[in-house]
Formats: structure tokens, sequence, C-alpha cells
């Protein structure tokens, strides 16, 4: 049980700490610093340094059941704005209206407080996405894939992810994105990654 706990664990990290490079959006583009719309493999590597740092809560240089469960303490502590160890309703909607408007003032980029077409159109595809992905992830195929990512990418087998380990897994991904070999990833590189993912995945599920 104690192994299927970390395994669950460092799959959920790994996934969210950037190996899904050729996924399409925003968040994708983060670690693209100097802002040309691309990403460059050493803006990634930086990228990915930034993402171990924070989701390694115990600085042992592992990603393990530990860090996650630091992390979702600090999540519930920051929610629980009187200290009392509970959450009430008025919390839970406080946080929920905090994600909302950070949401929103992430889409909306000329900060003038509404939503032009093109902006609405840009978070209804992005909401999609997210609805797409968790019902992948309800009927098994996420579990599948970030298995599959985890033994690729826990190269020693000890069931967690050091920073080489991760590391190494994502710029693997980042390589295959780098369709000419340039050393960096456009929007339209990921475009066609993230196309031929989803392909793979119609195939395969339609193979059972």
């Amino acid at each position: 049980m104690r192994k299927a706990i970390l395994i669950s664990s460092a799959t959920a990290m790994l996934m969210a700490g950037g190996i899904a490079i050729a996924a399409p959006g925003e968040r994708a583009m983060r670690a693209d610093t100097n802002g040309d719309g691309a990403i460059s493999r050493a803006e990634m590597t930086q990228s990915l340094e930034d993402r171990f740092a924070k989701m390694d809560t115990n600085g042992d240089g592992q990603l393990s059941q530990e860090d996650r469960a630091a992390r979702k303490a600090e999540r519930f502590a920051k929610m629980d704005a009187n200290g009392d160890g509970e959450l009430s309703p008025a919390e839970i909607e406080a946080a929920r209206a905090e994600r909302k408007a950070k949401r929103f003032a992430r889409m909306d980029k000329d900060g003038n407080g509404t939503l032009s077409p093109e902006e609405a159109r840009s978070m209804h595809r992005k909401h999609s996405g997210k609805a797409m992905r968790g019902d992948r992830k309800m009927r098994g195929h996420h579990g599948g894939r970030g298995m599959a990512m985890m033994r690729q990418a826990d190269t020693n087998g000890d069931k967690m992810i050091s920073k080489a380990e991760f590391t190494a897994a994502a710029l693997a991904r980042f390589d295959k994105t780098d369709a000419n070999k340039d050393g960096k990833i456009t929007k339209e590189e990921r475009q066609a990654a993230w196309q031929a993912r989803r392909a793979e995945w119609a195939k395969n599920k339609k193979g059972g």
C-alpha cells in the first residue's frame, strides 16, 4: 500500500511539474521568460528547477508522499482564515472566489476589467480542455498514462522522483516536441505534438 501511495503521489507531481509540455494553452508558455513566443531548452530547464524546488517541500531532493501531504496542508492552512482547523462554508466560498478572481485577471489580457470576445473564447477553450482531461481521468486514462510516466521517470526504481529524474523525463518530452531540433519549442510545434497525442489516445481508446 505504501508503495502504491508513493507511485500515485509522484505521478501526480510529475504530470503537474511540466511533463505535458505539448499541452496547449497559456500555462505551457509560462516558461517563455523572454517573451519571444517560444520555449528554449534553457528556459524549460530553469522552469523545471523552479517547479521542483516548490514541490520538494522538505528539501530532500525527492518528490514523495510527504511532499504532497505538506502542500495539501499548506493549501488547507491558507483557506482556514480563522485558524480553527476546520473549513467553514464561508472560507470555502472565499477560496473559490479568490481562484475565480485570479483566473479572470489572467484572462483579462488588457486589464480593463471586462473580457473581449477573443479573451472569452480563450477562457472557454481552457475550461473545455480541463473538462476533457477530467473526464479522461474519471475513465482511467490519466492513471494509465501517469503510471507509464512514472515508470519512465523513476529510473532507479525507488518509487520516488529525484530532481535529476524529474528534469530528464521532462527534457526528453521537450526534445520529442522540438520537431526541427533547433532547441526551441514554438506554439506550432506544441500544437502539432498535442494533436499527435490526442490521435494516439483516440487510437488506443478505439483499440480497447
